[in-house]
């Protein structure tokens, strides 16, 4: 594999290190085997996350493979054109940039499928994690469970790379993300719970932080929470949709259990896909801002809210100057 230079307008460094696959994404209109029009672009949860940190201001770098193909030249220009750093992505002229389709049938079900066996970015390897730490260590590991699944070498490549952040005291942040058309969520929990005791900031919907514990756990999402704090992890942020997101952190005293709630920001869903991704964007950055919890999460549901509000997996992530625009009366025209 060969590196590609960053491109013009690029930051080099970057306060925080996003790993995983980016593949070119087409969107239809309806039902596939009907035929119809598609839209192309990119997707990717790290890369979403990334373009979510940089268009809030933040340096920010993925690291990946793609193909030596059309498909990959349109991945790395997507993400330089949005002032992602792509210095520690990789060219790999044996095995093409990945594919994903999304088909949607009802007005709030889309169908994804996935076109990844033996791509580039299932082909990772830690020698890119390698060159990665070597540029610039990052104050912020974004790491996800999709990329594990991929193939047993993404998998060790991943393993790698929370390894080089507890050498370079850098912060990690798991999003659990668990996708069950690529591994089952027993091969899942059985790497997941490895990882724990090297997790800093774990973010999970509900129905995943047990995929994080061992059998037998509590069925309570704040007892389930509290055990995962109890195993290392710093801040345990539970994803709950249009209900919001709950932090739990440690105790301390006069400052009650450790948790917080933050409502949804109400909106009119276009399109949930990428909301998750946008979240975790929303709160990284407000964590590199050194905002508290509170401050965390309200960020993060913004965020999430803007892209629910939005089609596409990255396209309606805001700009901080956009963020005050949820709160816009209906009708609203900025002039």
């Amino acid at each position: 594999m060969v590196s590609p230079t960053a491109g013009p307008g690029t930051v080099a460094g970057g306060s925080v290190l996003t790993f995983g696959e980016t593949m070119i994404a087409l969107r239809g209109s309806g039902p596939l085997k009907l035929g119809g029009t598609m839209n192309v672009s990119i997707a990717g949860a790290e890369s979403n996350v990334a373009i979510g940190l940089a268009r809030l201001g933040h340096a920010v770098r993925w690291a990946g493979a793609v193909g030596d193909d059309e498909a990959g030249r349109l991945v790395l220009r997507t993400l330089r054109a949005e002032g992602v750093d792509v210095s520690a992505a990789s060219v790999d002229p044996d095995a093409p940039t990945g594919l994903i389709l999304f088909e949607p049938r009802l007005p709030d079900v889309t169908r994804v499928h996935y076109y990844r066996t033996d791509s580039a970015g299932s082909r990772l390897t830690p020698d890119i994690l390698d060159r990665a730490f070597a540029t610039v260590a990052p104050q912020v590991l974004h790491l996800t469970g999709i990329t594990p699944a991929l193939s047993p070498t993404a998998r060790a490549a991943s393993a790698h790379a929370l390894r080089l952040a507890r050498d370079h005291g850098t912060l990690v942040c798991l999003d659990v993300n668990h996708r069950s058309r690529l591994w089952t969520a027993g091969q899942a929990s059985a790497v997941l719970r490895d990882w724990i005791p090297y997790v800093d900031v774990l973010i999970a919907s509900a129905d995943e932080l047990l995929l994080c514990l061992p059998p037998g756990s509590p069925s309570d999402i704040a007892a389930q929470a509290r055990q995962l704090l109890a195993a290392g992890v710093d801040e345990v942020v539970v994803k709950l949709g249009p209900d919001g997101a709950t932090s739990y952190t440690h105790p301390k005293p006069l400052f009650g259990d450790g948790s917080l709630h933050q409502p949804a920001v109400p909106v009119r869903a276009v399109d949930a896909v990428g909301a998750g991704d946008a979240f975790v964007a929303g709160y990284l950055s407000a964590l590199l801002d050194d905002e508290g919890v509170a401050g965390r999460l309200e960020r993060a549901v913004i965020t999430g809210s803007f892209a629910v509000a939005s089609s596409g997996d990255w396209e309606g992530a805001p700009t901080r100057a956009e963020l005050h625009l949820l709160g816009a009366p209906p009708g609203t025209v900025v002039r």
